[in-house]
C-alpha cells in the first residue's frame, strides 16, 4: 500500500480560518544570550531561559518567542508542566502553526520515507519522527495497513484532531492505533492515552515483512509501538554476518535479530529474554518463516545472570548480539547505566570464540556515543 494516495481536496480537518488570532498570541521573552540555541535551530526552550511570559498561555497554546531585544525567534507550543517549556513549530514568522503547516510537514515526511525506503524492503517503518520532521512530539509508525501514533507533547495534544485527520488521509492506512502511554507524556503534564482511534480493529497481532522475513507484531501491548523499527538496517547486517556461526541473541524480544541470523545461515541461535510472551511470539515468528526449529534455542531468563551462567558452562559463540532496553533515560542515570553496560558486554566478550563478533547497542538517551565507546573499551 502506498504511503500517499491521490488527494481529492483539502483535508477535512481544514478550517476556514486559522483558529487563532496570531496578533494576540501569548509571548515568551528570553533572557539575554539565551536565544543562541534557537539561532542554531535547536527546537527546545527550557524554563530557565525564559525571562517573561505574557498573555497567560495554556498547555499546548502557540506562543510568540522573542529575544531580549524583542526580535522574533520562533513560533512554539507552550508546555507549563515541562522543563522543556516550549517546543518550536517554526522559525519563520510567516509560517503560522496550524493545519496548513502540519499537512505540509506530514506530506514531506511521508514523501521522504517513500523515497528512502523502497516498498520491497519493508511495509513497516517510521513515517513521522517528531522534531526531525518539524513536528515536535509526534511519532507515526506504519505496520502494513495500520498506523500507530504517539502524541507526546502538549502542542501535539492541542492539535490532536487535526494531526490525526491529516495522518489518516495522507497515509492511506485502514486504521490508527494510539500508543501515547509513555513517561514522556507525564513530563508534559498529560495523562496516558492508548487504543484504537480510527478504523476497524483487527483480532490478534499484525503481520509485517522486513527484508523478506515475516513478523507478527502486537501494536496494542508490545514494546515501543510494537517493534524496534530503528534496528531494521542492523538486523539485515547481522543476517549478512551470521553464516556458519553459532550466535547468541541477548534481550531478544520477539526474535528480530535471531530470525535474521537464522535466515542468513547461522548454525544455531540462542535467544535470551525475560519476557515469556515475547519469546512465545518469537517462536511463532520462527514457524511463520519456515525456519528450522532445531537451530533455535530459547531461554526465559534475566540476561545479566544468564550470561554469567553461560560462562560457568563454558559455552562459546561466534556472534553475540546485545540489544538491551533503555538503561539511562537521562544523563543523571548514566553512572548506573554504565555499570550495567559494562557488565553485559564484559560477559558477552568472554563468551566469544577467537575471531568472533559482538554487535552491541545502546538506546539510552543519557549515554552519549563517546561514553558508550569508553564503556566498551573498559569491558574489553
Amino acid at each position: 500500500m502506498p504511503l500517499t494516495r491521490e488527494r481529492k481536496g483539502k483535508c477535512r480537518c481544514r478550517e476556514k480560518s486559522r483558529e487563532r488570532n496570531v496578533g494576540a498570541a501569548p509571548r515568551l521573552t528570553l533572557k539575554p544570550g539565551r536565544e543562541r540555541s534557537l539561532l542554531r535551530r535547536h527546537p527546545w526552550i527550557f524554563s530557565g531561559a525564559i525571562a517573561e511570559v505574557r498573555g497567560a498561555p495554556q498547555s499546548g497554546d502557540t506562543v510568540d518567542v522573542r529575544a531580549a531585544d524583542g526580535h522574533f525567534l520562533a513560533w512554539a507550543a507552550y508546555s507549563p508542566a515541562s522543563q522543556i517549556r516550549a517546543r518550536v513549530w517554526s522559525f519563520d514568522e510567516a509560517e503560522i502553526p496550524g493545519p496548513d503547516l502540519f499537512e505540509r510537514r506530514i506530506g514531506a515526511a511521508l514523501d521522504l520515507r517513500r523515497a528512502a525506503v523502497p516498498p520491497e524492503t519493508t511495509n513497516a517503518l517510521r513515517l513521522v519522527h517528531g522534531e526531525s520532521d518539524g513536528l515536535p512530539g509526534l511519532v507515526a509508525d506504519r505496520y502494513a495497513d495500520t498506523l500507530v501514533v504517539q502524541i507526546l507533547s502538549a502542542g501535539c495534544e492541542r492539535w490532536r484532531d487535526a494531526l490525526i485527520a491529516i495522518l489518516r488521509e495522507r497515509s492511506g492506512c485502514a486504521r490508527i492505533h494510539e500508543r501515547s502511554d509513555t513517561e514522556g507524556r507525564e513530563l508534559e503534564g498529560l495523562s496516558a492515552s492508548a487504543g484504537l482511534i480510527a478504523g476497524t480493529a483487527v483480532d490478534g497481532p499484525l503481520e509485517i515483512v522486513e527484508h523478506g522475513i515475516r513478523y507478527e507484531v502486537d501494536v496494542a501491548a508490545g514494546q515501543k509501538t510494537g517493534f524496534y523499527l530503528d534496528q531494521r538496517d542492523n538486523r539485515a547486517r547481522v543476517g549478512l554476518l551470521a553464516e556458519g556461526r553459532e550466535a547468541l541473541n541477548g534481550f531478544s524480544y520477539t526474535g528480530g535479530f535471531a530470525l535474521c541470523a537464522l535466515a542468513g545461515g547461522a548454525r544455531s541461535v540462542l535467544s535470551i529474554d525475560s519476557s515469556a510472551p515475547a519469546l512465545e511470539l518469537a517462536k511463532r515468528n520462527l514457524a511463520l518463516n519456515g525456519l528450522e526449529a532445531d537451530r533455535a534455542e530459547w531461554l526465559e531468563a534475566d540476561v545479566f545472570g544468564a550470561l554469567r551462567g553461560l560462562r560457568t558452562e563454558d559455552r562459546q559463540f561466534d556472534l553475540v548480539v546485545l540489544d538491551p532496553p533503555k538503561f539511562a533515560p537521562t544523563p543523571k542515570d548514566a553512572e548506573r547505566a554504565a555499570r550495567g553496560y559494562k557488565d553485559i558486554n564484559l560477559n558477552a566478550l568472554k563468551l566469544l570464540r577467537r575471531g568472533g563478533l559482538l554487535a552491541t547497542f545502546s538506546c539510552s538517551g543519557g549515554v552519549s556515543p563517546e561514553l558508550f565507546q569508553k564503556i566498551l573499551a573498559g569491558a574489553a
